[in-house]
């Protein structure tokens, strides 16, 4: 099992990470969009469990009903994306904060709703739409009452 190692751009926040059982993706959704600042974000999924801050305390804000985005405070670097649920049993790591990003290649792309028409990424991997993600439908529904 190879362990990860990150941490944001002013060195305030260090972690790491198990990479056991992780999934690799792009996403393409707006809120990864205004939260990076890019047009799309490498994220790696992996059980909470498997995350381990070294140094420092992230801040943490809850950018919707049932997702809270953990950063840095001084230097405002996008870290985690974890779901607030406890029966959510994962997390997503910005794959640029690793410190060796090569370990983490994408085996998919999500939230394609939201691809920008002139970004060209030219490869076979599967594409999904948010609205068609199951977790997704699930959480939405209990935010909105349903």
């Amino acid at each position: 099992m190879t362990v990860w190692m990150g941490g944001c751009l002013c060195g305030a926040i260090r972690y790491e990470a198990s990479e056991s059982d992780s999934e690799n993706l792009y996403c393409h959704c707006r809120m990864c969009q205004r939260w990076t600042g890019s047009v799309v974000a490498a994220s790696a999924i992996i059980p909470k469990a498997n995350l381990r801050i070294t140094k420092g305390v992230p801040k943490y804000y809850q950018s919707s009903g049932f997702v809270e985005r953990g950063f840095c405070q001084d230097c405002g670097s996008p870290l985690f994306f974890s779901p607030i649920s406890d029966e959510d049993d994962w997390l997503a790591i910005q794959v640029g904060t690793l410190d060796d990003p090569e370990l983490a290649p994408p085996v998919g792309h999500y939230g394609v709703e939201g691809r920008i028409s002139w970004l060209k990424i030219k490869d076979e991997l599967p594409s999904e739409r948010t609205e068609d993600d199951e977790w997704f439908q699930k959480r939405s529904s209990e935010q909105d009452g349903k």
